[in-house]
């Protein structure tokens, strides 16, 4: 692999987000020259990233290392596997396994010059790697997007969905017949026939039986 080479789909998108974090904690302890190695696959062994910074003087570099736990602690509840030569604070070396911090005062670094020795490494700034994780997550969410919206949609849409239970409710339940009560006083109708005959001038059967009984009696009085 060469320095140009970019970043490698093998590195976990936690252990970038935990180097871009310690990068933070040396930037905010005033780091000199941070720098990050993306370690060749062949050569890096058990670690991906090499977190190279910096320091004026032994306070410093202690700091920075307490930075850099803390932060990893608090944060994501991280610690390193092993930390070495805090007593000294010349150069300290804390493992995380995936990536290994190096805070160096500034003559030591020199004199080891570990950037150096990992030639196959490329090297990034502090800001060239949060820019090419930012890209890499970016990317990740407009692919998720794309994917959720290539997925087919129901086309009955919900109120006609519901007014079909509905007409399907309404239909399985029988609307009870209503049947009408028979009439109590059946000789209402009877008596109002008649009435309505009266008024209408059919009283002939009537009359001339009043007739008849009047002239019976009219015959036995002579």
């Amino acid at each position: 692999m060469t320095p140009s080479t970019p970043q490698q789909p093998r590195i976990s998108k936690q252990t970038r987000i935990l180097v871009q974090a310690a990068a933070a904690a040396c930037e905010e302890k005033k780091g000199q020259d941070t720098r990050i190695l993306e370690l060749d696959p062949i050569d890096s062994g058990l670690s991906d990233f090499f977190l190279i910074t910096s320091a004026s003087n032994n306070r410093q570099t202690v700091a920075i290392a307490d930075e850099i736990e803390m932060s990893l602690k608090r944060q994501f509840g991280t610690y390193p596997r092993s930390v070495e030569g805090r007593r000294l604070g010349e150069w300290i070396l804390m493992d995380y396994v995936d990536f290994v911090v190096h805070v160096f005062l500034a003559e030591r670094r020199a004199y080891y010059d570990i950037e150096r020795l990992r030639k196959s490494a490329r090297p990034l700034t502090p800001a060239e790697f949060d820019a090419e994780l930012t890209a890499a997550l970016t990317k990740k969410t407009v692919a998720s997007r794309k994917r959720t919206a290539a997925k087919p949609i129901a086309l009955t849409s919900v109120p006609a969905a519901k007014a079909g239970k509905k007409a399907a409710a309404k239909k399985a339940v029988k609307k009870p017949t209503i049947e009408k009560p028979a009439s109590r006083k059946p000789g209402k109708k009877a008596a109002a026939k008649k009435a309505v005959a009266i008024k209408l001038g059919k009283k002939p059967a009537i009359k001339s039986a009043k007739n008849a009984a009047v002239k019976k009696k009219s015959g036995k009085k002579r």
